[in-house]
């Protein structure tokens, strides 16, 4: 029987140890989506215990902070709320976690949470009721008093080279500018664009949201479309000053409806009012202004990143007590790929399609975002649209060999730019191990099988680039 999470944990033949030892194991990290908070890198914070840093709690704003995924496995195994996101005894939560977590066979959840522990603590046996005390002691210590567990140590000792973080276009983004006038933070902390709530007109929130966007640049109002597009345009030249090289959208589908600027401008005017708004009007607007941030990342060299298929918010009174991003969100199934096609395609005849990667969080869209990626590649990179990651409930071993497996076969493995945390805890760089290791037992499985040769220089090139290398070439990040 095989020792659980040892050396060879996920590394299934001799060659897939070889690469993973070999290249893959030491490897800087490019982390280009994250939901981290830059000024808690600013500050250096230390958190006071594990579950903090593992379960969160509430900011001082009444959102959330913590990993949502930890609190579906606590609701799962029928944790009171309380124990999740409320109030109770830190210990208590941490002690009902563990618990659940027990539970977790066959559930990614169950090794991140055993490497975060192995690697950032040194506890080697998995985490248990039995010992859960004994861990929450050292881990504790070790958090208020290790000089490598403050923020920056833990991502120092992660090997991080590059985080990008996510920032709405009203952020002044103060603690980037900080933490680029740090010259002791010597890894690279840049702001990714993301202009979801400008873009959904249909959603609560939206007039509002028009108002803070407004006086992000200096007006008392948007009276256009074309304001808001221009205000838009304002705000990544902003970002672009402070490094961006990413943006990302969090689209429940792709939409593509093409309308005049008159007929977006009526149905703007007409949300602004409080009407309500078709799914036919919004779908014009988002269209025109989704084309419009396309052609602004073209100009400024900015990464298009478009997240789709994620039904959110599905338990209505969950959410009103709670609020967005609390692990309410599930799978949806969409058929908007055609609508994907037509909107690249729309860019491309004016030679403005940026740089993009596609992630769907329905795993029966990986073979058509495969086929898809072909109709529009371009020489600005190599893999210039990529297929993002196995995201969110797909990042798990049979969905990220899934994803691998669609890619190689339609596409070019080799140019993929690999791993992404999407996490908004400190701890969650083992993932990047994780992926790592998957990856590298699929290589080798394929070379095991003779259905690639064994070429150390060709194998070495593969593996590095996925790991490290086309992140760096892709996003830019040696351009300081």
């Amino acid at each position: 029987m095989k020792k659980f999470m040892d050396d060879s944990f996920m590394l299934q033949s001799e060659t897939a140890q070889r690469l993973y030892e070999s290249y893959a194991k030491d490897l800087p990290l490019v982390d280009y989506h994250c939901h981290i908070s830059p000024q808690e890198i600013y500050e250096d914070r230390r958190f006071d215990n594990i579950a903090q840093i593992w379960l969160g709690g509430r900011n001082p704003d009444g959102s959330y902070f913590g990993d949502h995924y930890k609190w579906r496995v606590m609701r799962t195994n029928g944790v009171p709320e309380d124990m999740i996101t409320g109030g109770a005894d830190p210990y208590e939560k941490f002690a009902a976690f563990t618990r659940s977590l027990e539970m977790a066979i066959g559930n990614p959840m169950y090794h991140w949470c055993n490497l975060e522990l192995h690697k950032y603590f040194g506890v080697k046996e998995p985490l248990t009721e039995d010992n859960m005390k004994e861990v929450w002691d050292k881990a504790n210590d070790m958090l208020q008093h290790d000089p490598n567990m403050s923020v920056r140590g833990i991502i120092r000792q992660s090997k991080v080279a590059y985080i990008g973080t996510t920032d709405d276009p009203v952020d002044s983004l103060e603690w980037h500018g900080k933490i680029a006038q740090d010259s002791s933070i010597d890894f690279m902390v840049r702001p990714s664009f993301r202009p979801d709530k400008a873009v959904n007109i249909n959603k609560k929130g939206f007039k509002e949201y028009i108002a803070a966007l407004a006086a992000s640049v200096g007006k008392k109002s948007l009276d256009s479309v074309q304001d808001v597009m221009e205000a838009l345009s304002e705000r990544i030249a902003h970002f672009k000053k402070h490094g961006c090289r990413a943006s990302d959208h969090g689209l429940d589908y792709v939409m593509f409806r093409p309308a005049s600027m008159e007929e977006v401008n009526e149905v703007y005017q007409k949300a602004l009012s409080g009407g309500a708004i078709t799914t036919e009007e919004a779908e014009a607007y988002q269209t025109a202004v989704l084309l419009h941030l396309a052609k602004e990342y073209h100009k400024n060299d900015i990464v298009m990143e478009i997240h789709y298929s994620c039904s959110r918010d599905n338990n209505e009174k969950m959410f009103e007590l709670e609020g967005p991003d609390t692990g309410f969100d599930m799978i949806a199934q969409t058929t908007c790929i055609g609508n994907l096609a037509k909107f690249m395609s729309e860019l491309y005849k004016t030679g403005e399609l940026p740089k993009t990667i596609l992630f769907s969080l329905d795993s029966t869209d990986f073979d058509r975002i495969g086929t898809l990626m072909g109709c529009f590649q371009g020489t600005e990179a190599p893999g210039k649209i990529q297929m993002g990651s196995a995201w969110w409930f797909l990042d798990t071993k049979d969905g990220m060999e899934k994803q691998m497996r669609s890619l190689a076969r339609l596409s070019l493995l080799g140019n993929f730019v690999g791993m992404l945390t999407d996490s908004r805890s400190f701890l969650s760089y083992t993932r990047h191990d994780y992926f790592r290791r998957i990856l590298c037992n699929l290589i080798g499985e394929w070379v095991e099988l003779g259905q690639y040769p064994a070429n150390e220089k060709s194998l070495q090139k593969i593996v590095e680039g996925i790991c490290y290398k086309n992140a760096v070439r892709y996003f830019g990040i040696e351009k300081k």
